[in-house]
């Protein structure tokens, strides 16, 4: 999985100007100085659980330690034994954490365990859609909540993350979401720089992420349907929501929080041509309206051998606007590039999220992150329908991904490919 990957600067060709279209080269700036970390105040130990030990979760616990002082991993939760072993093993390798056996839970239950462990903080990086069941029960039992993006695979589950967020704030529990980008210093800075007019009237958007393909994993003859489909999760509808869901949230996410409001529809396309696994498509191109009539032109796709760009553009009455930091005029000159200092963003969401809890000032960002999850959604059934899919219809819709019992074992979950044009998706619950 590449959360929070590749978020480096890049050089990159093409906007298209207010007046007109514009093509002009962005010449490449040199980079801001040496990162300045900061760190969350000092305080009595807080005590985190690990509810998902594959890679992303070992790096967010490892991000949580690394975020100020008297920080400690005291519980895991897998579904597979594995897993909860690797975790524990390079926790106490690399970060000297040592975590008790009889604190260590395998199985669909164990992140009820995890939560009665004692833990003050729940860091939860399971398959996204086992996120607002668990996020659910963790507020319910009154503990801090870091959760990866997304929060859910489908406007059910969506619903359902709004309901808990909105849960979290009366109860003043912290909720500190995935959605890293908001946390860099530069992208900050130039959110502020924009809602000061320095680009005039947004006027239109383009959000990209194209790149090379993500791993997956063959089956192997002793594992279930279910093992299978969750050791391979990242290439599954109903685990990952598809990738324009699990991984294009981030960019998403910044025109949602850059724009002050979301799209209302969208129309768009996607198909699949070379994933090796799973049901997903490998690629989406969706022209996404906000309400003032503002259009952004949206893409991702994941293929081996193909021409490759990740940019957050937008295009004003003045000028335009990259989300990593520029500022260029009409003409396609730079006007402003931010200087400061670089920052960890996947270090400094652990830092809001500390020192919110140790200065009693709760922080919650799970709402948020529930919108920009639900647009990632429209994006995707616009594709695989192939009309057009407002959100009205996903805040109103029934639709909920995946099985409803858990065990490993059979699951009447086929690899088919959504054919759009050709009727409603057989996409719900158990098929």
């Amino acid at each position: 999985m590449n959360q929070g990957s590749g978020l480096n600067r890049r050089s990159f060709i093409g906007t298209v100007a207010a007046t007109g279209a514009t093509l002009f080269a962005r010449t490449a700036l040199p980079q801001p100085g040496p990162v300045v970390q900061g760190k969350a105040p000092d305080g009595a130990v807080l005590k985190a659980g690990l509810i998902g030990c594959g890679g992303r979760g070992r790096g967010a616990a490892v991000n949580f330690l690394d975020a100020g002082p008297n920080l400690q991993i005291t519980a895991l939760a897998d579904v597979f034994q594995d897993r909860v072993d690797e975790g524990r093993k390079r926790l106490k390798q690399e970060r000297g954490q040592d975590i008790r056996e009889s604190n260590c839970f395998v199985g669909f239950d164990a992140y009820k365990k995890l939560i009665d462990s004692g833990v003050d903080i729940v860091l939860h990086a399971t398959p996204p859609h086992f996120r607002p069941e668990h996020f659910a029960a963790a507020v319910a039992a009154k503990k801090h909540v870091f959760i990866e993006k997304p929060v859910a695979v489908d406007p059910v589950g969506v619903r359902s993350v709004m309901e808990t967020a909105k849960k979290a704030k009366e109860l003043g529990v912290s909720v500190m979401t995935g959605t890293q980008m908001r946390c860099d210093n530069a992208r900050r800075e130039t959110r502020k720089r924009v809602a000061d007019g320095i680009i005039g009237d947004v006027r239109a958007l383009r959000i990209f992420r194209n790149q090379g393909a993500l791993w997956f994993r063959e089956r192997q003859p002793a594992w279930s349907d279910m093992e299978y489909m969750i050791r391979d999760w990242v290439n599954w509808i109903w685990l990952s929501g598809d990738h324009i869901v699990e991984q294009h949230i981030h960019h998403l996410d910044q025109a949602v929080w850059f724009m002050g409001s979301h799209p209302v529809k969208a129309v768009g396309m996607g198909g699949r041509a070379r994933r090796q696994t799973g049901d997903q498509y490998d690629f989406f191109s969706t022209d996404y309206i906000f309400e003032n009539g503002v259009h952004m032109h949206s893409t991702i796709r994941q293929l081996n051998g193909c021409a490759n760009v990740r940019e957050e553009v937008l295009v004003g009455t003045k000028g335009t606007c990259d989300m990593d930091g520029k500022v260029f005029d009409l003409a396609g000159k730079l006007i402003w590039a931010y200087e400061g200092p670089k920052n960890n963003m996947i270090v400094q969401e652990h830092v809001d999220l500390v020192t919110a809890i140790r200065t009693s000032k709760p922080i919650n960002t799970a709402h948020d992150t529930a919108v920009s999850t639900m647009i990632a959604v429209m994006g995707r059934e616009t594709a695989y329908t192939g009309k057009e899919v407002t959100w009205n219809e996903l805040m109103q819709s029934s639709m909920r991904l995946g099985p409803t019992e858990y065990a490993m074992g059979p699951v009447s979950i086929q690899a088919v490919i959504p054919v759009p044009g050709v009727g409603p998706s057989a996409r719900a619950s158990g098929g």
